[in-house]
């Protein structure tokens, strides 16, 4: 009886070491971190049963500053794949997290570390990163995932992220990816023949977020409330502001969630323009829950922005 518990035992302790082998821990779930709700929106458009997504931001922060959370740092331990935008969007908070995570398959130039950037020619890349010329970014603006068509190459680097992590999913997740990619490139061509009102259309933003976004649908960037990157107008900028956004009749101020609007309001009012508040990722304002709502509601509002002025 003895030999036979124990012949048991040692089938069952062989069976569960061939189980752990052949079906790593990782095969459950694969944990991802993404640091913006856009992106965590391709990882489980991408990942679908296979992963579970969390999103440091929640979709209102300065994409630059997301306030840093007790609750990340577990997070990023057990991530298998950090999800970033990379050109040092997230300098002010990532380095430092994932320097606690204690995490090595996140650490930079890991597998796990997924910079959604590689692929992408950066725009505004600075001669100079002197302080004196406010925030900038060295590596270019950090904010392609505003043009959809660049959003794609966000979402071949997670695909590719997942495909090497886990293979035995390929299959499940080149369908998703097929799946998703048609419905954007769908939402795409909607989009252009939308915004056809948009083209030449001068605009002032309160940050330089939309770099990328306005060569895709034709708009002209006039300008930015910030007096440089990170800085503050003074009252002399807004006064030359105003003055030749009158002169240059600009009909469109932007607003991005995450900065106040009084300033806004006033240059908008002073210069004869319209103020219209969009957010720069998924969740920023209502109904804007995932990438394709956002990406509506932005050519939307600018569209009966601009009709409102004519």
């Amino acid at each position: 009886m003895k030999k036979t518990r124990f012949a048991l035992l040692t089938l069952i302790t062989a069976a569960i070491v061939v189980f752990l082998t052949y079906f790593p821990a990782h095969a459950a779930k694969i944990n991802v971190v993404a640091t913006l709700t856009d992106l965590a929106d391709f990882a489980r458009e991408i990942g679908g049963e296979q992963v579970e997504v969390h999103s440091l931001a929640t979709g209102v922060e300065d994409t630059h500053g997301i306030p840093m959370k007790p609750s990340f740092v577990p997070l990023m331990n057990r991530a298998d794949l950090l999800i970033l935008v990379g050109f040092d969007c997230e300098h002010a908070f990532l380095p430092a997290l994932i320097e606690a995570s204690k995490n090595p398959r996140i650490q930079v130039g890991k597998a796990g570390y997924v910079d959604c950037s590689k692929g992408i020619m950066p725009k505004d890349v600075p001669k100079s990163t002197d302080h004196s010329e406010g925030d900038v970014h060295p590596y270019g603006n950090p904010h392609y995932m505003l043009d959809p068509v660049l959003a794609k190459t966000a979402i071949a680097n997670i695909y590719n992220a997942y495909v090497s992590f886990a293979p035995q999913y390929k299959a499940e997740f080149t369908r998703n990816r097929d799946a998703y990619l048609a419905k954007l490139d769908a939402r795409i061509a909607q989009w252009e023949k939308e915004a056809a009102p948009l083209k030449g259309v001068k605009f002032v933003s309160y940050h330089e977020h939309w770099n990328y976004f306005a060569p895709r649908f034709g708009m002209e960037y006039f300008g930015t409330i910030e007096l440089k990157p990170g800085i503050d107008p003074t009252p002399r900028h807004i006064v030359e502001l105003i003055t030749s956004m009158k002169a240059e009749h600009v009909p469109v101020v932007l607003r991005e969630p995450q900065f106040p609007e009084k300033v806004p309001q006033r240059i908008a009012e002073q210069a004869g323009a319209a103020l219209v508040t969009l957010p720069i990722m998924p969740g920023g304002i209502p109904g804007t829950e995932t990438y394709i709502k956002m990406m509506d509601t932005i050519i939307h509002t600018l569209v009966s922005a601009v009709q409102s002025k004519n």
